[in-house]
């Protein structure tokens, strides 16, 4: 079921990057499980973190150095002691547990900072 119909205009606001992780850690204090991320997007966007429910699915070493599509243009959002500056992409995996998500990585390689449409 689609959520809400919106315009190319709205979505275009939408900000979407490809970014390369460079650093992983647990995040214990999460309520659901989840990684640490900080992710560089080169010189225009910088190095920014991200708090991602990919701890079922993913390893600490599948994801590290790993390109990931990225929202950055969204407010920062403060998760428990941490504040997630962007929000790492991917589809959950269908099973019932909907914090089981997989990382949305590009296809082939492209430079970090590239915009995603």
């Amino acid at each position: 079921m689609i959520k809400t119909v919106i315009s190319y205009e709205d979505f275009d606001k939408v900000d979407i990057r490809i970014g390369k992780i460079i650093k992983i850690e647990d995040f214990p204090e999460a309520k659901k499980p989840a990684f640490k991320l900080t992710i560089d997007f080169g010189s225009e966007v910088g190095i920014k973190t991200s708090s991602a429910q990919f701890v079922k699915n993913q390893t600490k070493e599948d994801l590290m150095g790993r390109k990931v599509a990225c929202v950055v243009n969204f407010a920062p959002r403060q998760i428990g002691p941490f504040v997630s500056e962007v929000l790492t992409l991917g589809p959950d995996d269908g099973t019932e547990d909907v914090s089981n998500w997989v990382v949305l990585t590009p296809f082939k390689d492209v430079p970090v900072g590239r915009n995603v449409r």
